[in-house]
């Protein structure tokens, strides 16, 4: 036993004693010429809120393989770009809009993602309410489709795009960011039909409504709907004040 540990010992100065012994680098920018060029661009999903429809922000392809197909909206990291700074200078530049929080999700890296070539991508997401967000450039017939109805995307930007969903569904039982999607003043069947739209499934009224009585986060503001085709109901707004008081013991939604 004594023998097999001074061996393993020795071996392991041995091999440090070599790594001390090669040369240090003194010219970073000659290391960096002898990596593998790799372009990085940013894409963006950018979803939104709409008659109670989950939607997202696709434009035209510019590229003649992919004519008439949709994509995200993206475009290459400058040299002097963080990818943050890329992510919200894409947003503006493809929608003119300049408010919009984006988050980064997650870095598509398969060698053969792109037709022209290795290219890795990181894609941003948000989620907005399209009644509160004006689009002010239209190029490439920029507009909101149903999420649901995307079928086919040019690059690899369907499974981004279900990538960013799926990152969606976790993050809307991890934050009270819906509440952003609502009237100020909305209803318990409101509520309820924007999480079933981002979630994909049907909820049990009783229980979904049970759910949100317990988080005690709801201000019954004393008013009832109008002009509703169904039984008028009560209207709520979010204690924002009181979340933030107690986000660390925020525990999220679990439907």
């Amino acid at each position: 036993m004594y023998t097999q540990g001074k061996d393993c010992h020795m071996k392991t100065a041995e091999i440090t004693a070599s790594l001390n012994q090669q040369p240090l680098i003194k010219d970073p920018g000659k290391l960096i010429a002898s990596y593998p060029k790799v372009p990085l661009t940013v894409d963006c999903v950018i979803f939104g809120f709409e008659e109670n429809e989950l939607k997202v922000l696709l434009i035209r392809s510019d590229l003649e393989m992919y004519r008439g197909v949709w994509t995200l909206l993206g475009d290459n990291l400058m040299n002097n770009e963080e990818l943050d700074t890329a992510a919200y200078r894409i947003l503006k530049a493809r929608t003119g809009m300049d408010d919009v929080y984006l988050e980064q999700v997650r870095t598509f890296s398969h060698p053969q993602r792109h037709p022209g070539g290795r290219v890795i991508t990181v894609a941003y997401c948000s989620l907005l309410n399209i009644q509160h967000h004006e689009l002010k450039i239209h190029a490439n017939e920029l507009h909101w489709h149903s999420y649901h109805s995307i079928k086919e995307m040019a690059f690899d930007h369907k499974e981004i795009l279900d990538t960013c969903y799926k990152w969606l569904q976790k993050r809307i039982q991890e934050h009270p960011l819906g509440f952003n999607l609502l009237p100020d003043k909305f209803s318990l069947r409101e509520l309820q039909n924007l999480y079933e739209a981002i979630l994909g499934v049907t909820l049990d009224r009783r229980n979904f409504r049970k759910k949100f009585a317990s988080m005690n986060l709801l201000i019954d503001t004393g008013d009832i709907e109008v002009d509703v085709p169904h039984r008028p109901g009560k209207l709520y707004q979010f204690n924002f004040e009181k979340y933030e008081k107690n986000k660390r013991k925020w525990t999220g939604i679990d439907f």
